[in-house]
């Protein structure tokens, strides 16, 4: 949950709330449950801030089908894996595309170099060349930012 929530940028709580609110998910995986056996599956204990509403939820499905409420909520978060996996996916090809930027950006320093020997700071081609750099620098001063927000689901 936690590796999700920072990726997307929004609290765990609103995270849960929105598997929550998922209730024909909810009264799936309750039903999923009734054949399969909860007791099998592989858990770490933990402790969620949910909302009210999302407690009703959850109750009102656990009541519905007979089914354990941390079983509710360990299946509904495993939903998550899949997403997981596909971020972490995305990110690797982040980190390949950032490394080529970089390259790029070193690329442009050295021609801003050269045009500035060539031609001098006062020239128009250097001037817009500058700027091109400029524009650059801040693009992979973002994407590198985002990189690093992203390596948390590295550890997952």
């Amino acid at each position: 949950m936690r590796i999700v929530a920072a990726h997307l940028g929004i609290k765990q709580k609103s995270l849960f709330d929105h598997l929550m609110d998922d209730v024909g998910s909810l009264d799936a995986i309750a039903r999923q449950m009734q054949r399969d056996r909860f007791g099998e599956l592989d858990r770490v204990p933990k402790t969620y801030v949910i909302s009210r509403k999302a407690l009703s939820t959850l109750c009102e499905a656990a009541e519905k089908f007979e089914a354990p409420r941390d079983a509710l909520v360990e299946y509904s978060i495993q939903r998550l894996l899949p997403i997981i996996k596909e971020e972490r996916e995305k990110h690797e090809k982040r980190k390949v595309v950032f490394e080529e930027l970089t390259e790029y950006l070193k690329q442009g320093e050295k021609i801003l170099k050269k045009a500035e020997r060539l031609l001098g700071e006062n020239d128009p081609v250097y001037a817009k060349l500058s700027n091109t750099l400029t524009a650059a620098r801040n693009v992979h001063k973002g994407i590198r930012c985002f990189v690093e927000k992203g390596n948390i689901i590295e550890d997952f």
